[in-house]
C-alpha cells in the first residue's frame, strides 16, 4: 500500500478551517492533521457533538483522514503557553488538560480519526521530577482509558525539553503504564525532534518502533535545532526515511508539520506533498526541488 500524507493544520493558522481543509483536499493530499484550536474547530465551544458530526461529514465529502493534533498554544490559558499540562502542579489544572484531552478523543470517535497525538509537558520549577512523574502516568492513563472506550488510538509524543522527550521516555513511560491500567499508548512520533535530541537515525527509529507506531509527523529539521523547515531546507534524509516508512507497510497517516509556514500555506501545502511524492521510493524520474520563499 502506498504511503498516505497528511497536512497538520498549525501550518495554515491563518485559513479558516474550511478553506484550509480545501486547500489540503485540493493538493491531493489522504488526510489532515487537526491542530484543535480556538479558531479551529474550539473543542471548548458548544455543541461538541454536533460540530464533530459535521466535521466528520465535511472529510467524508473531501475524501480525508484525520489525526487529533493537541499542542495549540494558549487554549487553556491565555496568559502561559501550553499550560496547564499533565505535570501542572494544581490537580485542578491536571484535570483541565485531562478533560480537554478526553474532549479530543470524543471528536477522534466522531469523526473516526486515526489517532489523538499528545505530549507530557514540562515540569514547573522546584517541582520534584518523581512526583512529576506521578501525575504523568496517572493522567497519561486517564486519557489512554477514555481512549480505549472510545476505540481510539492515544499516541504519546516525545518533545524536546518535555519529561518525555526521547523514545527510550516513551519506552519508559509505556513500561510505568502498564502497572496502572491495561488500555494501550502507542508512539506518536516526529521524525525531527530525533535530529533535534541526536537519540536516534530517523529511519532507524522507524524500523525500531514499528510496533509502537501510532502516528508519525514529518518536516525538515537541522540538528540540535527545534525549528520544523520546508523539505530539503534541513538535515533529514526524507528519502531514506520514507523507505523506512514503506519497509514497514505504514498504512496510516504520515503527517506533514511546517507550523511556521502559515503565512505561505497556499504554497507550502501543494509544494510539500509534491517533494515529498518525488522522493518516494518508486517515484519515477529525478527528485523535484522546489523553492521555499520566506517572508514576513
Amino acid at each position: 500500500m502506498p504511503l498516505r500524507f497528511a497536512y497538520n493544520t498549525n501550518g495554515a493558522a491563518n485559513h479558516r478551517l474550511d478553506d484550509a481543509l480545501s486547500l489540503i483536499a485540493d493538493s491531493g493530499y489522504d488526510g489532515v492533521a487537526l491542530t484543535l484550536d480556538h479558531h479551529h474547530f474550539d473543542p471548548f465551544a458548544p455543541d461538541l457533538e454536533g460540530r464533530a458530526e459535521a466535521l466528520a461529514s465535511r472529510l467524508r465529502g473531501l475524501g480525508l483522514g484525520l489525526v487529533i493534533e493537541t499542542g495549540a498554544r494558549y487554549l487553556l490559558d491565555p496568559r502561559v503557553k501550553h499550560e496547564p499540562t499533565l505535570l501542572n502542579p494544581s490537580p485542578e489544572g491536571r484535570a483541565r488538560r485531562v478533560d480537554f484531552l478526553s474532549r479530543c478523543v470524543r471528536i477522534a470517535a466522531i469523526c473516526q480519526a486515526e489517532a489523538v497525538s499528545f505530549w507530557a509537558g514540562v515540569p514547573q520549577p522546584g517541582v520534584d521530577p518523581a512526583i512529576a512523574r506521578g501525575w504523568l502516568v496517572e493522567g497519561v492513563a486517564q486519557v489512554a482509558e477514555a481512549a480505549a472506550a472510545d476505540g481510539v488510538t492515544a499516541a504519546l509524543e516525545p518533545e524536546p525539553g518535555m519529561l518525555v522527550e526521547t523514545v527510550d521516555d516513551y519506552g519508559r513511560l509505556k513500561a510505568d503504564l502498564a502497572a496502572r491500567t491495561s488500555a494501550p499508548l502507542r508512539l506518536a512520533l516526529d521524525m525531527g525532534h530525533l535530529l533535534v535530541t541526536g537519540e536516534r537515525d530517523p529511519a532507524a527509529a522507524v524500523a525500531e518502533f514499528a510496533g509502537d507506531l501510532g502516528t508519525v509527523a514529518i518536516e525538515d529539521m537541522r540538528r540540535g535545532v527545534h525549528e520544523h523547515l520546508p523539505f530539503g531546507q534541513g538535515d533529514m534524509d526524507i528519502p531514506a526515511v520514507l523507505a523506512a516508512l514503506d519497509a514497514i507497510g505504514f498504512d496510516r497517516l504520515v503527517c506533514v508539520e511546517l507550523s511556521r509556514e502559515s503565512h505561505r500555506a497556499h504554497l507550502a501545502v501543494p509544494e510539500s506533498l509534491a517533494w515529498l511524492k518525488s522522493r518516494l521510493p518508486a517515484a519515477p524520474g529525478q527528485p523535484l526541488d522546489l523553492p521555499h520563499k520566506r517572508s514576513a
